[in-house]
């Protein structure tokens, strides 16, 4: 069972990378790209939307937020495009993002305003 967890999560962090390879390329539909590069933004960002410091909420974003958005954006994509993006990030380190940081501070800020403004 432990192999399984940790095969499954192998899988992850290599389709998360191989969604970061289809953004940036130009064969992969714009709807597709637009999934698979805010899947792999936020799935490569410094900070959660939820923070995993907040029981069981902290880590329903890991568990079932990105393999969900993983999920849909796999079933976009052509899967003999797909199937070479999982070639080469397997052989790529984790890439480093910036913009899931910054749409997470800004998701954050917008529903602190808006929540100040409900309450004023």
């Amino acid at each position: 069972m432990l192999d399984a967890l940790k095969q499954w999560a192998r899988a992850i962090k290599r389709d998360v990378v191989a969604l970061w390879l289809a953004a940036r390329d130009p064969r992969v539909p714009w709807y597709a790209k637009a999934i698979a590069g805010t899947v792999a933004a936020y799935a490569l960002s410094p900070i959660d939307l939820i923070p995993d410091f907040i029981p069981i909420l902290g880590y329903l974003d890991d568990l079932i937020i990105v393999p969900l958005g993983i999920w849909l954006a796999v079933r976009l994509m052509p899967s003999e495009l797909m199937d070479e993006f999982r070639a080469k990030a397997a052989t790529r380190s984790k890439p480093r993002t910036w913009a899931g940081f910054v749409a997470i501070i800004a998701i954050w800020l917008v529903t602190a305003l808006i929540l100040i403004r409900l309450w004023l």
